[in-house]
């Protein structure tokens, strides 16, 4: 095997339906995602992505092709316990992940039924508040919390497993922008300061950009796959597919086409105000 952590090799999926398979929702995905990376996976509801999402820690299991996870083949059951200990998951709504009626307990939950010493425990639970920020709310009520502050609990739930990569599932998806740009924050944070492998996946440009890399699914394929200031500059093929780009390269593109020789690289705000500086000096 590579570095990859996970690995599909033309992965295929259907959901079991009535009277047979229904449509196919992942056609033929060959993915490699390396250690300590961080990953972006953009695409439009119906594009694959949250079903991709539930094949790398097994939620799901192919239909056609393989998953491996660090190697290990995931429809293998032998392998379960492991593969789920290798790769945590974070869904859209932190409400269907919190368990517990305190903040601690509720961090602690996945390691006590793992059989981890309580002393580890503790230890696991201190270390998972403090990655997310959330130390101070440690005896805290989850209820009582604003959206992006339970997100971030969700997190810290799954970090005290201690995987080496998490994948969030649309995590900001029912957030305010302040509790998008808490849980944005944190990702940033456990993929830079401590090398944890992240996969995103998003429909939002802007989240998106924040990745190493960007993944764009269209009707169960992989249609790009480069850094967001490679895949973006495509901007034709993401319309095509009912995608946006963000809107500094929105701006590049309709200026290139009137003409004018502006850089479609400039993601952030500073470089494409440095971009339109240039022009106007």
């Amino acid at each position: 095997m590579s570095d990859a952590i996970i690995k599909t090799e033309h992965l295929r999926f259907a959901y079991a339906a009535e009277g047979g398979l229904s449509p196919v929702v992942l056609d033929g995905v060959d993915l490699e995602i390396e250690e300590g990376s961080f990953v972006a996976v953009l695409g439009h509801n119906g594009s694959g992505k949250s079903t991709l999402a539930k094949h790398m820690n097994a939620i799901l299991l192919p239909t056609g092709g393989k998953v491996y996870v660090d190697g290990m083949d995931t429809c293998e059951d032998a392998d379960l316990l492991d593969i789920r200990r290798t790769v945590g998951m974070v869904f859209q709504n932190p409400d269907n992940q919190i368990v517990a009626n305190v903040v601690e307990e509720d961090v602690a939950f996945a390691p006590e039924n793992l059989g981890v010493p309580p002393a580890e425990i503790r230890k696991r639970v201190d270390d998972a508040l403090a990655m997310v920020g959330m130390s101070e709310y440690a005896a805290h009520a989850p209820h009582l919390l604003s959206g992006g502050q339970k997100q971030r609990i969700a997190i810290a739930g799954v970090i005290a497993m201690r995987p080496r990569c998490v994948v969030l599932d649309e995590p900001t998806a029912m957030l305010d922008p302040i509790g998008r740009d808490e849980v944005l924050k944190t990702i940033r944070l456990l993929n830079r300061e401590y090398g944890m492998t992240v996969v995103l996946i998003t429909h939002h440009m802007d989240e998106a950009a924040q990745a190493d890399r960007l993944v764009v699914m269209a009707k169960g394929k992989v249609i790009a796959d480069g850094s967001p200031r490679q895949v973006f500059q495509r901007v034709e093929e993401l319309r095509a597919v009912g995608l946006t780009v963000p809107e500094t390269v929105e701006l590049c593109w309709e200026l290139r086409r009137e003409g004018l020789d502006v850089p479609l690289d400039a993601i952030s705000d500073e470089e494409c105000a440095q971009a339109l500086y240039q022009i106007l000096k």
